[in-house]
């Protein structure tokens, strides 16, 4: 049996909707063997985040190391890495493994709202990270951050996604959502950009979708698409993951990445 192998490099989401679980989860029912290096430890659920624990820098490259120095991925999704000496280790190791197809999702902010990142490593992030990326995926709060400037419009997503993809050298899905262009993303490639619509669903329960969506674009990637049909896809596979209607917990609770393979839901 042959499969195609993703990696994820992000935190643990100890209540299993987000972060390394919620990847894990999503390359599974997308059809692609997963491996992990875990960059940080939280104990959170769906009301929100109570702590981070991040790893040391060098179990970090250990992690990462002993993946792909023995099973080489063929695509690397990256998610929370609350630290600059991580984020360093990151790029260093991707570098040096000369990885490809790799998708950047910049998380600076929990769905809940609290802050994910030190602010001094939202510069390395940009300086180390992006530019390796063949993907970036920042939802709307991010993008402005990243293209330093405010995103009220369409047309300012446009914008933003153009600024990014020029600087950083790379392809920008600029996330629709909080109020605006909700469930409509933007994809910019090589000085051109397509919207993919979404389908809008009425479920609260949204914890982990950006990690989720993340996911199954690196999944597509390593399974042989192009980034449009990479894209497509996994936007397809959020749709039913929502579908589905989960409901667990007290807060935004997760979705049903099995949805594919457990019939009862």
């Amino acid at each position: 049996m042959k499969l195609n192998v993703a990696m994820t490099i992000a935190g643990s989401d100890s209540s299993g909707g987000a972060g390394i679980q919620a990847d894990i989860k999503t390359m599974t029912a997308n059809g692609v063997y997963a491996m992990s290096a875990i960059t940080a430890l939280t104990a959170q659920n769906t009301t929100g985040v109570q702590g981070i624990m991040a790893v040391e820098p060098q179990f970090l490259k250990q992690q990462i190391d002993s993946c792909i120095s023995d099973i080489m991925p063929d695509s690397v999704k990256i998610g929370m890495v609350s630290q600059t000496e991580l984020i360093i280790v990151i790029a260093e190791r991707l570098r040096f493994y000369n990885v490809k197809n790799i998708v950047v999702d910049p998380v600076m902010v929990a769905t809940s709202g609290s802050k994910l990142i030190e602010d001094s490593a939202i510069e390395v992030l940009k300086n180390e990270l992006i530019p390796l990326a063949t993907l970036c995926t920042p939802n709307i709060p991010e993008s402005e951050i990243l293209a330093e400037m405010k995103i009220r419009s369409a047309d300012d997503m446009i914008t933003a996604a153009k600024i990014i993809s020029d600087k950083y050298g790379c392809a920008v899905l600029c996330k629709g959502g909080h109020s605006l262009n909700d469930a409509n993303d933007l994809l910019y490639e090589n000085g051109k950009h397509k919207w993919f619509k979404g389908k809008r669903i009425h479920n609260p329960n949204t914890h982990g979708t950006g990690c989720t969506l993340s996911s199954a674009i690196a999944s597509n990637l390593a399974k042989g698409f192009n980034l449009e049909e990479s894209v497509s896809l996994a936007k397809d596979y959020i749709s039913g993951a929502l579908s589905a209607m989960l409901d667990l917990g007290k807060g935004s609770g997760p979705m049903a990445h099995c949805y594919t393979f457990v019939k009862e839901l």
